[in-house]
C-alpha cells in the first residue's frame, strides 16, 4: 500500500496561528500540565532564594564534611 502526502507551503503568519491554536487548545484541556510548571518554577524560586539567604560565605573541609558522616 503506497501513501501519497501532498505538500502544501504555508506562511509564516500561517504557521504562527496555527501554533497558537495548538497551544491554546493544550492549555485549555490540560490545565494541569499549567499548573505543574507554574508550581515547580515557584519552588525553584524558592530553592534559588533559600540558598542565597543561607550562603554566609564559610567553607567546611571534605574532612570535616566526611568525619561528621562516619558518626
Amino acid at each position: 500500500m503506497e501513501v501519497v502526502m501532498e505538500s502544501k507551503e504555508i506562511s509564516k503568519n500561517e504557521l504562527k496561528e496555527i501554533m497558537k491554536e495548538a497551544f491554546v487548545s493544550v492549555l485549555t484541556e490540560r490545565k494541569d500540565l499549567l499548573e505543574e510548571a507554574v508550581s515547580e518554577a515557584i519552588l525553584d524560586m524558592k530553592l534559588g532564594v533559600a540558598m542565597e539567604e543561607a550562603d554566609t560565605g564559610d567553607y567546611v573541609s571534605e574532612e570535616d564534611i566526611l568525619s561528621r558522616l562516619k558518626l
